[in-house]
């Protein structure tokens, strides 16, 4: 009989690698600029001039209300998370934005309907109203269902970058902020495959020199974002900071990037119930989803050049979680059909329908079924709220490049060249702790606890 090899006590804590030494403080203002005003960038900034005032909980937001495990699980250390980190308070927050249409934040709010007029909006009318958006840079090529005029007009390409780093710089010295961080809450551009004007810097310069259609609106705000040291955070699922040129020119310049496509409704669902099939080895025959809904950007989509960017983006996630050339017999003939449908009556209130046929033991079929009366915008701005704060901590505590910790809030997230994204909601929220425990020196947490039963 072969004798055991002895043990080494595993802990359930295990540091990875060294953390950074210092974060730099968060000591004076931020500046938030939105890439549009529409619904979800007002349900944002409304909900956060409230919490400011005591006013309404920021529900849904992690930095605010989450908390996060220090040490083992005897120590009872669980801090809330905008007390173990030092992030921005949201009375620090500067508001600055751009959009296709000249209203200000109140009356882009209130067309928006998102948020009841006198319950939420008449209390702070004065801040919303202070809140007057930039003229955009846009090409309705790229979104032709969108028809405002509030744009900076038939100019070159060159000349909408300029004039985007010279709105930044304006913004900064104005409103006199201390750091600056940019997140898209604009509408989806048209779906554009990266090709060789996106491969290198210089190819990508002379690509806009050129004013090439590869160049699209949402690219010339991630590069001014880039050139002016402001973090960029992506939240529609167009390309624009996953372009190859400028994923390296983040990277050198250490600015922190990360996206893309906020993850709120029925692809949430899903990184939540896939994981539980590939978990549980249950198989999976197809999976029909369609969405229902309202808004401007249920509009745009309704363009299939737009809703090719879209569908592109919620295809993903069941085979990078299911792996279906590892399960062959599981998952390796899944049909998967994703539609969204532009039904004014509905508003911001989206409704998302699936409808799923797996199978068990000895392959006898079963079905899982889900209707999801969501809220698009009230479930956006938190992430968005989270991705902004959490950007500027990356930036003081200088994490540059691609921020694959902050995947738990995209549906299609962004990773290293040559690496598989993580799907699993789980997965993102046990990476996104642990980068927080690094990031302060704390223990990283693995779940093992074999020092539980080992000690002693």
């Amino acid at each position: 009989m072969l004798a055991r090899p002895a043990r080494a006590v595993t802990t359930e804590r295990t540091l990875i690698m060294n953390s950074p030494h210092t974060v730099a403080p968060a000591t004076g203002t931020l500046g938030v600029l939105t890439v549009g005003l529409g619904a979800v960038a007002t349900t944002l900034i409304a909900g956060v001039e409230l919490a400011k005032r005591g006013q309404g909980l920021p529900i849904g937001s992690m930095t605010q209300m989450g908390t996060i495990r220090l040490g083992k699980r005897t120590d009872n250390r669980s801090p809330l998370v905008k007390d173990f980190v030092p992030l921005a308070r949201l009375e620090d927050i500067v508001w600055g934005a751009w959009d296709v249409f000249p209203d200000d934040a109140y009356v882009a709010a209130s067309r928006a309907g998102v948020l009841e007029q006198g319950k939420h909006l008449e209390s702070i009318s004065e801040a919303l109203r202070d809140i007057r958006p930039m003229t955009a840079a846009f090409e309705r090529k790229y979104a032709r269902n969108l028809t405002g005029e509030h744009t900076k007009g038939d100019i070159s390409k060159r000349d909408m970058l300029n004039a985007i780093r010279a709105d930044i710089n304006r913004f900064r010295d104005e409103k006199k902020v201390d750091r600056l961080v940019m997140i898209w809450c604009a509408s989806t551009e048209i779906f554009i495959e990266p090709g060789p004007q996106h491969m290198t810097l210089e190819s990508f310069n002379a690509a806009i020199d050129a004013n090439d259609e590869m160049i699209s609106p949402a690219m010339l705000y991630a590069y001014a974002s880039i050139l002016e040291n402001v973090p960029f955070a992506n939240g529609a699922p167009n390309l624009a900071v996953d372009t190859p040129a400028l994923r390296q020119l983040a990277t050198d310049m250490n600015v922190p990037i990360s996206g893309k496509d906020f993850k709120t409704g029925q692809t949430l669902m899903k990184t939540v119930l896939a994981p539980m099939l590939k978990a549980r080895q249950l198989g999976l025959a197809g999976w029909y989803s369609t969405n229902i809904l309202g808004n401007r950007d249920g509009e745009v989509l309704d363009a299939p050049e737009n809703f090719k960017t879209k569908e592109e983006s919620k295809l993903g996630v069941l085979e990078d979680i299911l792996e279906p050339s590892k399960n062959p017999d599981l998952y390796g003939n899944v049909f998967h059909k994703v539609s969204i449908n532009y039904y004014p009556p509905r508003g911001d209130n989206k409704e998302g329908w699936d409808n799923i046929d797996i199978f068990g033991w000895l392959n006898y079929p079963m079905q899982i079924k889900v209707d999801f009366l969501c809220r698009d915008s009230i479930l956006a701005a938190p992430l968005a709220l989270d991705l902004v704060l959490y950007s500027d901590l990356a930036q003081r505590a200088g994490l540059g490049g691609i921020q694959e910790w902050l995947s738990f809030y995209y549906k299609s997230p962004q990773v290293a060249p040559g690496l598989y994204p993580e799907h699993d909601l789980f997965i993102q929220l046990t990476k996104l702790k642990n980068t927080l425990r690094w990031i302060m020196g704390e223990d990283q947490i693995t779940h093992l606890g074999r020092e539980y039963y080992d000690e002693g």
